[in-house]
């Protein structure tokens, strides 16, 4: 028997919607891990237009082909599910400076209290400006926008 530590990692959000650029970091950061939690957190402050049963449903489906991913919710401090899953990092994607300087001090702030690290991933180019809160404008009036979200055909 191996006395080799399980990596796990947890990506936290709320995803509402799942987009490109979430996929993406998933897709990019599912090689570093054992295991890799997609953990949709429940946002008091966040406007939520679809419920966290739909929303992993759909991230279910759209992540189906990754065997060490699995989709689950969560409510609380990030950090104390950390710990429950026996996670040591945190997976977060950025795409601006605002969003890096956001998660740089959510990153300092975790470390100090639980030891837990964050991993950065940057944004494509091509997903810089897609963001879940576009998504629903779009959406909002009627727009297409299934070039933002993942295909399920993948």
């Amino acid at each position: 028997m191996s006395n080799k530590e399980v990596r796990i990692g947890v990506f936290p959000g709320s995803f509402n919607p799942f987009t490109i650029g979430h996929f993406s970091v998933v897709e990019r950061s599912v090689g570093l891990f054992d295991k890799l939690y997609v953990a949709v957190g429940y946002n008091a402050d966040k406007e939520i237009n679809v419920s966290i049963e739909e929303r992993l449903e759909a991230i279910r489906k759209s992540l189906s082909r990754f065997e060490n991913v699995e989709v689950v919710a969560y409510s609380g401090l990030t950090v104390d599910f950390c710990r429950q899953l026996k996670s040591k990092y945190i997976v977060r994607g950025i795409r601006s400076v605002a969003d890096f300087e956001y998660e740089r001090n959510m990153a300092d702030i975790n470390r100090q209290i639980s030891g837990i690290e964050t991993i950065l991933f940057f944004s494509l180019p091509e997903h810089g400006a897609v963001s879940s809160s576009i998504v629903r404008e779009l959406e909002r009036y009627g727009a297409d926008v299934s070039h933002f979200l993942p295909s399920d055909k993948k």
